[in-house]
């Protein structure tokens, strides 16, 4: 199984190379070989993760396994997408996650075994949860990018004109359209909890549904500020970015102590 994470994780480092050293020059990244190392990364890495996840006493979701699910997922839609839109200065982000992710998974194995062939609504809740998750995280990447040419942009670098980077009006409708999407997952994500979950405000979990809640009045408040009161530039890029922290503490927070630090 080591053997499939060893080779998702270097041909994840050559698409980073490949992608950094190609932004450096005039006619951008080689996509032929970023992408294809990429996405023959992502299949060692859903290897090894199905391998991984579906064991004999059940299936392991731990923490690891769950970042590097998220990662993978992150990974897949944005390495898609750059075959349309030019998204080549968050990618060596994104596959540089799905590394480290990966690594930690295979260095720092635990487990969470959970079943949920007995339980199909959880199984259906989970799914939505980590696609709202990954979604935010995809506009958290999409607001640093913002960020980034911003920027550029109030320093008139010449890089700003570079074929890799995207127009930032283009950039900005994108960004909103991913909170939108996200968040409307997000609020699927909060109902299917409130209604499949016993336990949602158990001890112990309760501070998880706080704080998903935190951040779903944080990214409602964030669009209706944008297409009702015409919000723009730097706080979003700051909300948007806080929003996707809090998000991160709600489903990771808890368990990153209970599972790596503790353990």
């Amino acid at each position: 199984m080591e053997v499939m994470s060893i080779f998702a994780l270097t041909l994840y480092a050559l698409a980073t190379i490949g992608c950094l050293s190609r932004l450096l020059h005039h006619q951008g990244p080689n996509k032929l070989f970023v992408l294809g190392c990429a996405y023959l990364a992502m299949v060692g890495q859903a290897v090894w993760l199905y391998q991984d996840i579906f064991i004999a006493s059940g299936q392991n979701l731990s923490l690891l396994n769950v970042a590097a699910l998220v990662s993978l997922i992150v990974c897949f839609v944005l390495s898609s997408a750059a075959l349309k839109i030019r998204v080549w200065v968050i990618l060596p982000v994104a596959y540089g996650f799905a590394m480290v992710n990966l690594a930690g998974a295979t260095l720092l194995p635990t487990h969470f075994i959970t079943h949920l062939e007995s339980r199909p609504e959880i199984l259906v809740h989970i799914s939505i949860a980590l696609l709202a998750y990954s979604t935010l995280m995809i506009a958290g990447l999409f607001a640093m990018q913002l960020g980034f040419l911003d920027y550029q942009l109030k320093q008139k670098r010449k890089p700003l004109f570079h074929p890799a980077l995207p127009p930032l009006m283009t950039v900005e409708k994108q960004l909103f359209q991913l909170i939108l999407i996200g968040t409307v997952l997000l609020s699927l994500s909060l109902a299917s909890g409130f209604i499949f979950l016993d336990d949602m405000f158990a001890q112990g979990k309760a501070h998880k549904a706080l704080l998903s809640i935190i951040a779903w009045f944080l990214y409602v408040t964030l669009l209706w500020g944008h297409y009702i009161k015409g919000w723009r530039g730097k706080p979003v890029i700051y909300a948007t970015v806080i929003g996707a922290f809090v998000l991160t503490l709600a489903y990771f927070g808890s368990r990153f102590v209970k599972e790596i630090i503790l353990t």
